[in-house]
């Protein structure tokens, strides 16, 4: 399989001024963008992932890469196993006196703070700013006298009701609230008209407060803001963007941001299933001392996204890119786009010589795909693809199994096992929800070493492929549905596991490339 000439798989930078939307159809859920200087810097929700709060970095917008990640590893014990739909939900990052600070909700621990002089560079934390449960989505605002808030919302899987927000005074260090709870207040009750009102961002223009939020549910909710002159309210509404004749349902939960040219912009994300949460860019002007967001407004103020746009006015020319997804391994350092499925350990992989080094990590007897966390993944780089792994197999030692998986509500995989010295092919597919997972060998005993993996995403369905030479490829096992987890899109990488006591082996991986579907 040719190698070398590997492109990125959605470009949304259409080279002729314009971009089209999404300008990520990638998973990064719940952004949150500020601009420092003529830099944007966006975070995103990572749930039990790690390393956790992928931070991105951009130039005009459009064009975006990862370039760090704010926790290396989740701080609070149990996230050495998955668990989904926990861990690191929605962040907020702001900068203020030459810091930047992100601010992380944990729906079963509290929120904690993080912080950094250079987003390049190590992140320090997690300092605490409440333990709890149920406070969810916080987001930190410095008002012109200096003192420090936080809104929030609340989630009711956690703390028994939702639709409200609320707002608390912190210390400037951020190291706990400068009140107990009964010392904030509630500054929203969104129940009769704003039902599920969440993802609060609060800024400050014209002497106005600004609390921009989505309501009405991630699949079919719309993007409301509201505005007080006093910042506990009361508040006025109004919604300013919903999905109208456009194909992007419930344009939720985002940030404004805007460019050193006084232009205003709006980051959003849309829920489209299989793919997860992938991120909108929408043009925004101000009317009324209210935002006015995406295009044909309506006579209510309200706007529905666009699919195509002229790009932002920024001083820079950018060359169309995207975040990475193929991987060649041809570094020391383990590529941005991926993540384990909980919190790593160092000794599960290698780099350097061309390829990665995948240790065979040891199980519990009936493990399923599901329960591991060292499966190394990343998110969906487009709606459709083929991704191919090569991998060389020789040194797996005896009751070793290593292959390609994919990770949504349905886990699925393609794995190798080496038993009584051969290597076998056989399918893992199980319903994470469910706890179930079925085993089904595929009548394959590999003639070497080498395997070249091949899964293919089409229409929502999950297929595979095998070969020995790279050139003549097989269907193997049975298709499967794409199913998103909790919150999260399907995910795909790879496994290597063994179960029982005997001494564990390895794989090489040549690369890890996507291509699109002919």
């Amino acid at each position: 399989m040719e190698t070398e000439n590997v492109k990125k798989m959605w470009i949304a930078d259409m080279g002729d001024g314009t971009y089209r939307n999404p300008i990520l159809y990638t998973d990064y859920s719940d952004p949150d963008a500020i601009r420092v200087g003529e830099d944007f810097f966006m975070v995103a929700s990572s749930f039990q992932n790690a390393p956790s709060v992928p931070l991105l970095w951009s130039k005009d917008l459009v064009n975006w890469k990862v370039i760090n990640y704010v926790i290396e590893k989740l701080p609070f014990p149990g996230y050495e196993k998955p668990r989904y739909g926990c861990g690191a939900w929605a962040p907020a990052i702001r900068y203020h006196q030459g810091l930047y600070y992100v601010f992380v909700p944990f729906p079963d621990e509290g929120i904690v703070m993080y912080s950094a002089h250079d987003p390049w560079g190590k992140w320090e934390g997690p300092t605490v700013i409440k333990r709890c449960a149920g406070w969810i989505d916080p987001c930190p605002f410095w008002d012109d006298d200096g003192t420090m808030y936080m809104v929030n919302g609340f989630a009711k899987s956690r703390i028994g009701f939702k639709s409200a927000l609320y707002l608390c005074p912190i210390r400037d260090d951020g190291e706990g609230l400068t009140a107990m709870v009964d010392e904030g207040q509630f500054v929203f009750d969104g129940h009769r008209t704003q039902p599920t009102i969440e993802g609060p961002k609060l800024y400050k223009r014209n002497g106005w407060y600004y609390i921009f939020a989505p309501a009405g549910g991630v699949k079919t909710g719309w993007q409301t803001v509201l505005r007080s002159k006093n910042i506990y309210g009361p508040y006025e509404e109004k919604i300013v963007l919903r999905q109208g004749s456009t194909p992007v349902n419930a344009p939720h939960q985002g940030a404004w941001v805007d460019t050193p040219r006084g232009e205003d912009w709006f980051l959003h994300f849309q829920d489209v299933g299989s793919a997860g949460r992938i991120v909108h860019l929408q043009p925004m002007r101000w009317e009324d001392d209210w935002p006015v967001m995406g295009e044909k407004q309506d006579e209510n103020g309200c706007g529905q996204p666009v699919m195509r746009h002229k790009k932002p006015d920024v001083d820079a020319v950018c060359p169309a890119d995207a975040p990475e997804d193929s991987d060649l391994f041809r570094g020391n350092t383990l590529g941005l786009q991926w993540q384990w499925n909980a919190n790593f350990d160092e000794s599960w992989y290698s780099l350097g010589e061309g390829f990665l080094r995948l240790k065979a990590v040891q199980c519990p007897e009936g493990s399923r795909l599901f329960d591991l966390g060292n499966l190394l993944l990343q998110k969906w780089p487009a709606p459709e693809f083929a991704v191919t792994a090569r991998l060389e197999l020789r040194d797996l030692e005896e009751g070793d199994e290593c292959g390609m998986v994919s990770l949504g509500g349905i886990s699925d995989g393609i794995l190798v096992k080496k038993h009584a010295g051969a290597l076998t092919l056989r399918q893992r597919t199980g319903e994470v929800k469910k706890g179930r997972e079925t085993w089904r060998g595929l009548g394959v005993t590999l003639t070497g070493t080498g395997l070249y993996i091949r899964m293919t995403v089409r229409a929502d369905t999950v297929s595979w492929e095998y070969s020995e030479d790279g050139r003549s490829y097989h269907a193997i096992g049975q298709a499967t549905r794409a199913v998103a987890g909790t919150w999260v899109g399907v995910k795909v990488g790879l496994a290597a596991l063994h179960q029982g006591q005997g001494r564990t082996g390895e794989a090489k991986i040549d690369f890890f490339v996507f291509s699109p579907l002919e």
